[in-house]
């Protein structure tokens, strides 16, 4: 089973995995395989001479879909067409069976498959389809550049980083194979900030 770990102390928001994603699976807005999401909170305070101080805080939270062990797409999929390979971990979907309901995307705790203009659910595969085998090679991990996203086996990552899989409202109910590392402010609590990309969770 492959997953991501996302480090959210050190990713800048700069959306170059979203844009490298874009790019690669020819992608036009507002579709979206990957979103990054930004948290943030804090106030800022002045004193009796008028001098402000702040406890203001951001940070940046980059996800796809999470290939969930749990995922909420396929089990509420009324055609059958979003299928998880027992093998991979890969959740994809047919759409040959595909009617379009985008059920997939209303039951996604990320909002993560799209429509496209076939009228389709359309998700991310890993870039699966990049090599005869259908080993993963995602592009978004290999455009980060501060190296904030990694790609591998989820046991791996879990080995090396812990198991933190929820960050704010991106919960762990589907079980995503992702891993976060917090930012050091994340134990401050903060919200959503960016609603354009997270009214599905609202």
């Amino acid at each position: 089973m492959y997953g991501f770990y996302v480090n959210t102390d050190i990713c800048t928001g700069c959306k170059a995995c979203m844009t490298s994603c874009m790019d690669r699976n020819n992608l036009e807005v507002p579709a979206k395989f990957r979103k990054v999401f930004e948290f943030g909170g804090g106030e800022w305070t002045a004193d009796e001479a008028g001098a402000y101080t702040h406890t203001v805080f951001t940070y940046y939270a980059s996800m796809t879909c999470g290939h969930c062990d749990e995922p909420a797409c396929a089990a509420n999929c009324p055609t059958g067409s979003m299928v998880k390979d027992e093998v991979t971990g890969i959740v994809s979907n047919d759409p040959e069976t595909c009617i379009g309901c985008m059920t997939c995307e209303k039951s996604c705790p990320y909002g993560h498959p799209v429509q496209f203009a076939d009228g389709k659910s359309h998700k991310c595969i890993l870039c699966s389809d990049e090599s005869a085998d259908g080993t993963p090679n995602p592009t978004c991990a290999k455009a980060c550049p501060v190296r904030a996203l990694e790609f591998g086996t989820i046991e791996d990552l879990r080995a090396a980083h812990g198991d933190a899989a929820a960050i704010g409202e991106l919960t762990a109910d589907t079980m995503p194979n992702v891993v976060f590392g917090l930012h050091r402010d994340a134990s401050k609590g903060g919200t959503l900030l960016n609603e354009m990309e997270v009214s599905h969770l609202q």
